[in-house]
């Protein structure tokens, strides 16, 4: 279960720590006090799409942090499996920071984790229900996900959705082979020609880089040889004038001569020596660029041509030598599977037929599942329903098999409903209204969790467009789940909130002219006061606080 959540810096919360209970917490509080936030706070620690607009207003970042108590085996598993498990038995500790600059960092057990990784354990922690949920009740492509979460169809669709992908390749690569035969032809024509043009210019990596290099030494010829030359004759010299390598030579050998006198003559001469050596390797280092600065004309002609053939084939089949060679490869590739296309055809449609037959036996044990759970789902349900003071209905969930396999194998599913006796079944989204609808997907929330190992149920809103006596049922509904696993309620009807193990209260208000919200654990007289408010608005009298009082006293009996 969720022990303690600590929010800073998210929307207008600056800081709050939230301790949680056992049984069923309500959270009330004025409109646009923050109760949405807490919940959105809730799914940033469980991997959901956050922004930066989340941070309050001012601030660096937002942090939330979360220590869940009570773990499921399999929870445990599941962090055995990732290397998150924790010496501290029992306890899961998660962080979630988001930056101002969009960047979000996330902990388990302190250890650095994707936000891929919360999603991955957020099934085992938490199951939120909120108005999105009501849409995919009215939804009714959704209708099939409900029914193959009560009849546990999970591992067999993970078996079942792979051969029908593979299903889909083989009847693409089919129906590519399939073309028209000129077409084919024709495409043959074309990639021997282009494979023939790329082959015949033997292209190398590196090849062009090393022409371009030539192109301008060529390019500079005249000016690198002037250069050249002249360092040439500095260092040469002249019939009648010694150069710079015959003088050191000389400076050297007269140094040489003396360098025994003193070590101050020994360390001239070493000195002398070496640039001697320096003057004789620059020159031996000259005469090769000289020769190597030699213009040919042939040879520039030749690059020039060659660096031509280079950029036709650039422009045609790619922006580098290396994708001009990559699309040889491929166009190679692409030549050996038309021309063995009449064999590879009679492959793919004989791997074809068998990956159908196995898609069809996963997709009729599919079938078999989900009408047998559908009738299970529909006596649980109805049994719910009575429960939330909706004892005349009618419900029923319709399972279609066509011929066709689709992603989730060959069946339709639609749940058909009836509230009033005498009236027929139609479908949901047409029949139900807004509080029914609540009804409806609390009690098939309370059947399809039944079973789950998740060890902390959130509602949010589950009360719009309900008031009176199937308030009072819902309330009821929401405290006999809270003995069974943790329950959080957002809510905004008295009877919901009479009704709870524990209640906090949201509250915003404004100083040194920010908006701050804090979360309040309540006493009863401040439960009674909050109650009262949700009752008469501000017009507190000492007739709705007695409500209020006999609202709390009925619901602890």
């Amino acid at each position: 279960m969720l022990q303690l959540l600590h929010i800073e810096n998210i929307a207008v919360i600056e800081q709050a720590d939230i301790e949680l209970q056992d049984g069923l917490t309500v959270l009330t509080g004025e409109t646009g006090a923050g109760k949405s936030i807490i919940i959105d706070s809730i799914g940033a620690i469980m991997g959901q799409r956050t922004s930066r607009e989340l941070i309050r207003g001012g601030a660096k970042k937002g942090f939330v942090s979360a220590v869940f108590t009570g773990l499921s085996p399999e929870l445990r598993r599941e962090l055995d499996a990732l290397g998150l498990g924790d010496e501290e038995e029992g306890e899961l500790h998660i962080q979630r920071q988001i930056s101002a600059e969009g960047k979000t960092v996330c902990r388990v057990n302190m250890k650095p984790v994707a936000t891929a990784v919360l999603r991955r354990l957020s099934p085992y922690l938490l199951n939120v229900h909120g108005q999105h949920d009501g849409q995919r009740l009215m939804d009714e492509n959704s209708h099939i996900d409900f029914l193959d979460g009560f009849c546990g169809a999970g591992a067999l669709l993970e078996r079942y959705r792979p051969s029908y992908h593979k299903l889909l390749a083989l009847r693409r690569q089919i129906t590519e082979l399939d073309r028209g035969e000129q077409e084919r032809l024709q495409r043959l024509d074309q990639l021997r020609a282009e494979l023939e043009e790329i082959e015949e210019a033997e292209l190398r990596d590196g090849e062009e880089e090393a022409l371009l290099a030539k192109k301008t030494w060529f390019d500079n010829a005249g000016r690198l040889m002037d250069a050249l030359l002249a360092a040439q004759l500095a260092l040469d010299g002249t019939d009648t004038v010694d150069g710079a390598a015959v003088l050191t030579a000389n400076a050297a050998a007269a140094i040489e001569r003396v360098a025994e006198v003193s070590p101050e003559l020994a360390k001239l001469a070493e000195a002398a020596n070496e640039l001697k050596y320096l003057a004789e390797d620059l020159r031996e280092s000259v005469g090769a660029q000289i020769g190597r600065a030699e213009f040919s004309p042939e040879e520039r002609a030749a690059i020039e041509e060659r660096l031509d053939e280079i950029y036709r084939l650039r422009k045609r089949y790619g922006d580098t030598v290396a994708d001009v060679l990559a699309y040889a490869e491929q166009a190679r590739a692409e030549l050996e599977g038309l021309e063995s296309s009449d064999e590879r055809r009679s492959e793919l449609r004989e791997e074809y037929r068998a990956e159908l037959q196995q898609a069809k036996q996963l997709a009729a044990r599919l079938t078999a599942e989900r009408k047998a759970g559908a009738k299970k789902l529909e006596k649980a349900i109805v049994a719910e329903l009575k429960d939330l003071d909706m004892t005349r209905v009618a419900l029923e969930i319709q399972v279609e098999t066509g011929t066709k396999l689709a992603s989730k194998g060959m069946d339709t599913v639609q749940f058909l409903i009836s509230v009033n006796p005498g009236e027929p079944l139609r479908p949901l989204s047409r029949v139900a209204s807004g509080g029914e609808l609540s009804r409806v997907m609390l009690a098939m929330k309370n059947v399809l969790t039944a079973g789950e190992s998740v060890g902390t149920l959130i509602f949010d809103e589950i009360d719009t467009g309900v008031s009176g006596r199937a308030a009072q049922r819902i309330a009821h509904k929401l405290r006999e789940i809270g003995s069974k696993k943790q329950t959080l309620c957002v809510t905004h009807l008295p009877q919901i909130a009479a009704m709870g193990n524990n209640h906090l209260l949201i509250e915003k208000r404004a100083q040194g002219g920010r908006t701050f919200t804090d979360v309040h654990p309540m006493t009863a007289e401040g439960r009674a006061q909050e109650i009262a408010r949700m009752l008469a608005g501000d017009q507190i009298t000492e007739t709705t606080l007695e409500n209020a009082r006999e609202l709390l006293h009925a619901a602890e009996k």
